[in-house]
């Protein structure tokens, strides 16, 4: 199983920014997805996922800022995030855990998309 992110990038304080995962391989069922970020010098922390049954949860510091969908069908998670600020800064990393098709339950994560907010 892979999760290919993409979607990162610069963009001022108050702009918008879409991230896309895609997970792939042998997939039987993703269970959650979501979205981790890494500031520098800070711990990585969860910012949203979403479960297969659509339940989603935020950090408080996104709430109403950012929003988390899936498209199940592609296994693809996005993260629109809207009113961006510059403490929003970070390496952003997608994660999943997934069913293979061997029954095997696990966490996979993507690699890191940098999305630098300026001031």
């Amino acid at each position: 199983v892979q999760l290919q992110a993409s979607g990162g990038g610069l963009v001022q304080a108050g702009g918008s920014l879409r991230l896309s995962c895609a997970a792939s391989g042998n997939i039987f069922r993703v269970n959650v997805m979501g979205w981790y970020r890494q500031a520098p010098g800070k711990q990585r922390e969860l910012v949203a996922d979403v479960t297969s049954g659509g339940s989603t949860n935020y950090a408080d510091s996104v709430k109403g800022r950012f929003t988390i969908s899936t498209d199940n069908a592609k296994n693809t998670v996005y993260l629109q995030m809207n009113s961006l600020k510059p403490e929003d800064t970070a390496v952003y990393y997608c994660n999943a855990k997934i069913v293979s098709t061997t029954w095997y339950v696990r966490e996979y994560w993507g690699q890191g998309t940098l999305v630098t907010v300026s001031s």
